[in-house]
């Protein structure tokens, strides 16, 4: 509806025309009721547009929340379906290199252990799994860790052969004292997995040497620690899914 509109109050009396005082006192203040309830009427009409106005604005901050759940829910389809990914499942059984997303924040995960019975969802369990994104021919940057405390030759990460044809791998160990960084380029060809190794930096000397095999349905990146002393190893990976 329009707006209530206020009459314009006649002219107010002046003591420079003093012949016309009492006439314009009259007709002014006459006309001051008047002007009350008409301010009062805008009043109150404003006040309901206002209120329209913030309703109208809860209606969108709800819409636009769902809307923004809608589409997390359809990039967190389209990426698990790109990768195969289901929802994750409270208790269920899952082997290294399942990938699922999860219904908290859509987000998609790879497992990094074989695990059955977990409560915890895959973005609060960095035991279990790990971040990763679809995109491009290449999967997401993700990591693992692992620590040992023994010179044998131990695996620290560990790839679905399904999964991943091939792997740009960084890996930082620290002994606490000393640290290594260094690059490795793997693929595999379903039977055998090859690395080189390059780009290595020390801060003293090397504190393991790598190699990768295949054990059963996976690809596995091992350390051959120089030291039996507690070493951390971190393994940030860019890996790369089969082409359809």
């Amino acid at each position: 509806m329009a707006y209530p509109p206020i009459t314009t109050l006649p002219s107010p009396p002046s003591r420079q025309d003093p012949a016309n005082f009492a006439t314009e006192a009259d007709a002014f203040l006459g006309a001051l009721p008047d002007f009350g309830d008409e301010a009062n009427a805008l009043g109150s009409y404003l006040d309901g547009v206002a209120s329209d106005v913030d309703t109208d604005a809860t209606a969108a901050a709800a819409s636009a929340s769902a809307a923004a759940t809608s589409a997390a829910n359809a990039a967190a389809s389209a990426t698990a379906a790109s990768l195969e990914a289901s929802a994750w499942s409270s208790g269920a059984s899952y082997t290294v290199g399942s990938v699922v997303y999860s219904p908290i924040d859509f987000q998609t995960y790879r497992a990094i252990t074989t695990h059955s019975g977990e409560t915890t969802d895959p973005s609060l369990d960095v035991t279990n799994w790990v971040s990763i994104s679809a995109g491009g021919g290449g999967g997401g940057l993700t990591s693992q860790t692992a620590t040992t405390t023994t010179t044998s030759q131990t695996s620290i990460a560990t790839y679905a052969i399904a999964d991943y044809t091939a792997m740009e791998l960084t890996v930082v160990a620290d002994d606490g004292t000393d640290r290594t960084i260094t690059k490795l380029l793997v693929v595999h060809d379903g039977t055998t997995a090859v690395a080189t190794q390059y780009g290595e930096v020390n801060t003293d000397t090397a504190l393991a040497t790598y190699d990768v095999d295949i054990s059963g349905s996976d690809v596995r990146l091992l350390a051959t620690p120089a030291s039996s002393a507690s070493t951390d190893f971190t393994t940030k990976e860019n890996l790369f899914e089969p082409v359809t």
